[in-house]
Parts: structure tokens; C-alpha cells; sequence
């Protein structure tokens, strides 16, 4: 078989059943495979970038590795983002570029550029093909390297004229790469002095990240909880590892996080990071902290390098939880549970101030919230929104709440819901994104209606990049260049595309459009109005 048709039948070999992608020349050959093999399906998107997103949203929710594949030049550097998203947030994709022919490398010829040197910082591993027999084992090695230990995103860029190529197929069975050998159970003594620790603490505290989530240990993560009788809170990752009124989730720490959850890491006399980078925007001057702090992941690159550590515990989160909770430690912690609860309850009581002819987003993402089911994909973007819905979006047992918190990405929301859809088109889903990142995904609208998804989108209107106007307001002399001027007309758009539309402007309207949305059959577009000087604190 050609190089291309060894490509996807190796996909197919690592249970591919979808991918994402953007047709050029160069990776024409793979697309003419893929149309004549069955088993993959394949999402067209409208930009580049956005099939990494869709691929992330697809992987986080599916379990599985997210593929996306472009065509070289600017195909492949618009999928750059998506690529640093997906690195950052440590989503295990699988992305195939086209390349020019091999024999024209470095001749700077029409729609080159070396990718796999652009990605070189934020890529768990690239391969650049020179021989099609390569294929199958660097596929086989892509998706282990992945999916196993910290997730990533691994590229494969694969010239043109290697893909037509042809070869003697053979599929390898297992991987061997000598130096990567990810560590999955911790070390004993870890263990042992980690429950120890546990049962001299007094204000003890678990600090969960999204690397709770990627290593699919939620129950595991909350038993441990239950069993210790040590409460948690959670990183913007780590959103949904707890329900909103589980009594031991003391809500997200942080810049802009809940003040429980900040009063219990700040007084804890033992914080126990799992699965978080421990990053500025969640722990700042993470240097300073004198408390006891036991950091688990399974990078050992991460433990250390943005807070100081008494204990680092190298392991899969899963089952270094499984390590602990077999030697059963119990904190005496019953008081200090109490004085975060009562200060958690403080929080969950909170109602933010409502103004005339505006929406105030924090009232309608707990009004958004009790009303999803208990199962929906939340799938929120960067900004204002990501903040009021990050603090105030009731999540229940088993929403699953998706954002990018590394990179930050604007327009991550609708192609990672269209890929949570994918994977699983049963669940309710639901976006929440500003005015201004809307406008970066929403050529991606013709992408959901292409798919037939019915997924609803919030919308934060207030003509303005909200945070970045509300830092200016606060820090500088004044919000500059940050004004939406000549939005769209948001009906007339969303009529174009097949979409339905609302608009409300009082926080009183909020819950009976809100009914009307989710009842609706179809995509939905749903506006609430906003003073442009509302705050994340109002």
C-alpha cells in the first residue's frame, strides 16, 4: 500500500473512529486514503487551528487521543495554536501535517515551513517522515507517547511524496522508546511519609487539578476526600472533579477564585497539590508559601518548579490515590472542615449586583447551572465569562467543565464542544464565551450545523474585551484598543447560519429565556446584554 494508506490504516489500528482537519495539496494523498476507508468519520473545520481544539474537546471527554490533520504552510501554522493549547492544558492529541515533497526540503518552495522546529517548545514529541516503512511504528509510537504519562500533543509531519510511496504494510504490536518509561506507581516510602503527614495535620487541604480529570481519577479523588476527611479545592482544571454543593469542595483557588478556597490553601499547615502545575494564576507567589506542601504528578519536570515542595510523589494520579487510600490515614480535621464551610457557605449564597437594562453573568451562570442536566458539557472561553462561570456555574455530579486554563486561548469553546459532541452526541451541551471571543470561532458555526449538533451558546455581550478593559479600568490610565466597534448585527448572523437567537437585557428575563433555549431543538444563540463597566467582582 501507498505511504497515505498505510497512515490511516494505522490510525484505524489505534481505534480511530474521527478526525479533525483542513485539505491542501500536500496532504491530499492522506485525505484520498481516509475517503476510502471505513470506520473514521471526519469534521471538516474553518480554521485550522480549530481542529485542534475540536480534537481536545473530543479527547477530554471521549478518553480517547484527538487527531487532527492539515495541510502544510499556513495549514499547519494556524494549527499551531490549537497545538500550544493542547500542550499546555496537557490534552493527548495525535496532529498530521502535510509537507512539501522530501527531495525540496529547505528550498523554501510554495507553502513550506519547518514545523516540526516552529512547535519545538510546546510539543511532547514531532517526527518529521523521510521514509514511508516509518510509518506504522511512528504511529504506534505517537499515540503511546500521547496518552501515556503527562498527555500531550505529538506531531507527525510527513512530506508529500512519502505518503505516495509505496511499502510492505506490517503493523507493530507493542512500543519500545528507549529513555521514555513513565513512572506510574509512586514509591513506597512516599506513600508512607505522605500518610503520615496526613495524620499530623490539622488544617490539612487538597489542592486538584486537571490532571485529576485527564487520569480519569474523580471517584477516586473523592472517596479519598471522604475517607481522610480532607477537604479540596480545585484549580480552574480541576472544575467538576466535585459538585458544587459536594460538603468537602471548598470551590477554585486563585486570582479569581472563591475566598474559601483561598482561606483554606493560605491557612493549610499541609497543602497536597495533585495534579496541577501549581501556576501563577492559581497559587500566586507560590515562592513564599512556608507550609508543608506535598506535590503529586506524573511529571517529574513539574514537581518543584513553581512552589517548593517538603515531599514530590512521581506517579499517575490514579493510582498514587489508590497507594494512599489502601493505607487508610485519617486527618483530625473536623474543625477546620467546619470553619471552611461556613465560609464555603458564604460563598455559594453569594448574588452579584443587578442593574437595570443589564445582565449581571455571574446571576445567570447559577441560574444556567441548577438547570443543566446533571450530565451537560460545559464548555466555557477566555475572559470575563470564563471567570463568572468558573465561580458561579452550578456544577453537578457529573458535568464535565471544559476550558483551556494554560494558554488561554479566545475561541477555544465552540470547536472543543463540537468535539465533545463527537465523542458523545447523547449529552446536553453548552457554551459560554464573551462577544469577543465569539467572533473568533464563528465562522465555526457552519461547522456545528454541518454536523447537525444541537448545542446551545451563551453569550456575554458587552462590546468590549471584557477582562482586558477591566484590568485597564483598574491598573492603567484607562481602557485602549479593547472597544467592539461595529458588532455584527447578532440576529441577522445567527439567522444566517441556521441558528436560533435571543437577547436579554434584565437579570428578571434571564431564567425564562434560559427554559426557552434548552428547550429548543437545534443550535441556539443566546445574548445577555452587560454594562461594559461590570466587573468579575460585581
Amino acid at each position: 500500500m501507498t505511504g497515505a494508506q498505510a497512515l490511516i490504516q494505522s490510525l484505524k489500528n489505534e481505534n480511530v473512529t474521527h478526525m479533525f482537519g483542513y485539505a491542501g495539496a500536500t496532504i491530499c494523498p492522506a485525505y484520498d486514503a481516509l475517503k476510502n476507508t471505513d470506520g473514521i468519520g471526519y469534521t471538516l473545520v474553518r480554521v485550522e487551528q480549530n481542529a485542534g481544539h475540536m480534537a481536545s474537546g473530543y479527547a477530554r471527554v471521549s478518553g480517547k487521543v484527538g487527531v487532527a490533520m492539515v495541510t502544510s504552510g499556513p495549514g499547519a501554522t494556524n494549527l499551531i495554536t490549537g497545538i500550544a493549547t493542547a500542550y499546555l492544558d496537557s490534552i493527548p492529541l495525535v496532529c498530521i501535517t502535510g509537507q512539501v515533497p522530501s527531495n525540496l526540503l529547505g528550498h523554501d518552495i510554495f507553502q513550506e515551513v519547518d514545523i516540526t522546529g516552529a512547535v519545538e517548545p510546546f510539543i511532547k514529541h514531532s517526527y518529521l517522515l523521510k521514509d514511508a516503512r516509518d510509518i506504522p511504528r511512528v504511529v504506534k509510537e505517537a499515540f503511546y507517547i500521547a496518552s501515556t504519562g503527562r498527555p500531550g500533543p505529538v506531531l507527525i509531519d510527513i512530506p508529500k511524496d512519502v505518503q505516495d510511496a509505496e511499502i510492505d504494510y506490517d503493523y507493530p504490536e507493542s512500543v519500545s522508546i528507549r529513555g521514555y518509561r513513565p513512572q506510574v506507581q509512586a514509591d513506597e516510602e512516599q506513600i508512607d511519609m505522605l500518610c503520615e503527614a496526613i495524620t499530623n495535620a490539622e488544617r490539612p487541604l487538597i489542592l486538584a487539578g486537571g490532571g485529576v480529570m485527564l487520569a480519569d481519577a474523580r471517584k477516586e479523588l473523592i472517596a479519598l476526600s471522604e475517607a481522610t476527611g480532607i477537604p479540596v479545592a480545585t484549580t480552574m482544571m480541576g472544575l467538576s472533579i466535585l459538585p458544587t454543593d459536594h460538603p468537602m469542595n471548598m470551590g477554585m483557588v486563585g486570582v479569581f477564585g472563591h475566598k474559601a478556597a483561598n482561606m483554606a490553601m493560605n491557612m493549610s499547615d499541609l497543602l497536597i497539590l495533585i495534579g496541577s502545575r501549581a501556576a501563577d494564576r492559581a497559587i500566586p507567589n507560590a515562592g513564599e508559601r512556608q507550609a508543608m506542601t506535598i506535590h503529586i504528578d506524573v511529571d517529574p519536570a513539574e514537581i518543584g518548579k513553581n512552589i517548593p515542595n517538603s515531599l514530590s510523589v512521581i506517579g499517575d494520579v490514579k493510582a498514587v490515590i489508590a497507594q494512599v487510600s489502601a493505607r487508610a490515614p485519617k486527618a483530625d480535621s473536623r474543625i477546620w472542615v467546619e470553619e471552611l464551610r461556613a465560609r464555603r457557605k458564604q460563598d455559594l449564597s453569594w448574588k452579584g449586583k443587578e442593574r437595570e437594562g443589564s445582565v449581571n453573568p455571574g446571576n445567570a451562570m447559577k441560574i444556567l447551572g441548577d438547570k443543566l442536566d446533571s450530565d451537560a458539557f460545559a464548555c466555557i472561553d477566555v475572559g470575563q465569562n470564563q471567570i463568572w462561570a468558573s465561580k458561579y456555574l452550578t456544577l453537578k455530579e457529573n458535568t464535565r467543565f471544559l476550558t483551556t486554563g494554560g494558554l488561554g486561548t479566545m475561541g477555544y469553546s465552540l470547536p472543543a464542544a463540537i468535539g465533545a459532541k463527537v465523542a458523545d452526541p447523547s449529552k446536553q451541551t453548552v457554551v459560554v464565551c464573551g462577544d469577543g471571543s465569539f467572533q473568533m470561532f464563528m465562522n465555526e458555526l457552519s461547522s456545528l450545523r454541518s454536523e447537525g449538533f444541537d448545542v446551545k451558546i451563551v453569550m456575554v455581550e458587552n462590546n468590549v474585551l471584557g477582562l482586558v478593559h477591566q484590568i485597564q479600568r483598574n491598573a492603567y490610565s484607562g481602557p485602549f484598543g479593547v472597544d467592539l466597534t461595529c458588532p455584527p448585527d447578532w440576529a441577522k448572523l445567527a439567522d444566517a447560519y441556521g441558528v436560533a437567537f435571543d437577547r436579554v437585557s434584565n437579570d428578571a428575563d434571564v431564567p425564562a429565556a434560559i427554559d426557552k433555549m434548552l428547550a429548543a431543538k437545534g443550535p441556539y444563540l443566546l445574548c445577555l446584554k452587560t454594562d461594559e463597566q461590570m466587573t468579575t467582582n460585581d
